[in-house]
């Protein structure tokens, strides 16, 4: 049974994000946000149950208490009544609020909660770090971060580290990746001609999916007006308009402080949110500078620590970039690489978890992890 679990724990790894890349997972869940029945495959049933049982056993506890002490750096987004709602902006990345108030919980009841911070110090070497310990992060700066997640996390106890792709605080505009499956879903043509050439058919919602995908593997690889004007072009070619939804879903910097003054930290996830692996040096240097100096002249505060983004190809970080950040003063980073901090690690490139849409799920992959199967 180990075995096979540790099979199954390579699937549950990927958020709905990664299985978007698979076409009929894509398919399965545009239909459920357009108002169609979507059912699990059985398969996906039995190996849930067969990952309840092996949680039963405390067989993963067991592994874990074999390795020594570790953190896990969970990975969330935006934490929203019903993502179904915004599934055209979002896609996969939002939490219900039912499951995340579940999840934290979870955090709180079985394992440790910590401030990014203070594992970072335990990373160092300064001290021992608590076992099965856990740190909430939060990418790219939505409003429901402040207006729904920080609620919950005070309730319970729980600080988190929000990171804020700045030039969308400052515009008040979602990033560019919602911004293009708007424009994507939301068309009434049937085919697209891209920047090679390629005519992409859009009749289904998987191929419109792959035609946006397309789109974002250009498109990470520009930062600042070039980004904007790809977006605008897109958009202007697909016959779309901006999203009646989408002002409002970021936070402002009053919101930003209020999450500080709530005992939590701001980060930073760029002024654009590029591929930072793919934009020149210059760009990416001013991505990490122009983004903290605008921050703690807003905030107040220091900004130290920085969130690469991953939004389309990889690697999304490389030695240029980790040397980068480090020249711009960061003192932690955190990728979208999955696997643990542990004792030794480089600070500017911390691999995450990825907290799946369930609390079974969460625990799992926790437990898991712990186990020594992730990282």
């Amino acid at each position: 049974m180990a075995d096979l679990a540790a099979e199954w724990d390579k699937r549950e790894q990927f958020d709905v994000q990664e299985r978007a890349l698979l076409p009929s997972f894509r398919l399965g869940m545009q239909s459920k946000a357009r108002g169609f029945e979507f059912s699990p495959h059985p398969s996906f049933m039995i190996k849930d149950l067969a990952k309840k049982a092996v949680l039963r056993s405390g067989m993963l506890k067991l592994s874990a208490g074999r390795l020594g002490p570790n953190a896990a750096i969970l990975m969330y987004h935006a934490v929203q009544a019903d993502p179904s709602l915004h599934a055209d902006l979002f896609g996969g990345i939002a939490h219900s609020e039912a499951v995340f108030r579940n999840q934290v919980e979870l955090l709180a009841r079985e394992f440790r909660p910590m401030s990014l911070s203070e594992v970072s110090e335990y990373i160092r070497g300064n001290g021992e770090m608590p076992k099965r310990s856990v740190v909430l992060t939060f990418d790219d700066g939505y409003a429901d971060n402040t207006e729904t997640a920080r609620p919950i996390l005070n309730q319970v106890g729980v600080p988190a580290t929000f990171y804020a792709t700045v030039s969308c605080i400052e515009e008040g505009i979602l990033p560019w990746p919602s911004r293009l499956r708007y424009a994507f879903r939301s068309t009434s043509l049937s085919e697209w001609t891209d920047t090679e050439n390629k005519r992409w058919t859009l009749r289904s919602p998987s191929e419109r999916e792959q035609a946006y995908l397309a789109s974002c593997d250009v498109c990470c690889k520009l930062s600042g007006r070039a980004q904007d004007a790809f977006v605008a072009r897109v958009a202007k070619e697909l016959e779309t308009c901006e999203s009646p939804e989408a002002r409002g879903l970021m936070m402002s910097y009053d919101q930003l402080r209020a999450l500080v003054r709530h005992g939590h930290m701001i980060g930073s996830h760029t002024m654009t949110h590029p591929n930072m692996a793919y934009v020149t040096s210059d760009e990416a240097r001013n991505e990490l500078t122009e983004s903290k100096r605008l921050l703690e002249l807003k905030l107040g505060v220091p900004i130290k620590h920085f969130s690469y983004p991953c939004p389309a190809l990889s690697p999304h970080w490389n030695a240029e970039t980790l040397a980068e950040t480090g020249m711009a003063g960061y003192e932690t980073a955190v990728t979208t690489d999955n696997g643990l901090a542990r004792r030794g690690n480089n600070l500017l490139c911390l691999k995450r978890i990825r907290p799946t849409k369930t609390v079974e799920g969460l625990r799992w992959n926790l437990e898991s992890a712990f186990a020594g199967r992730a990282g």
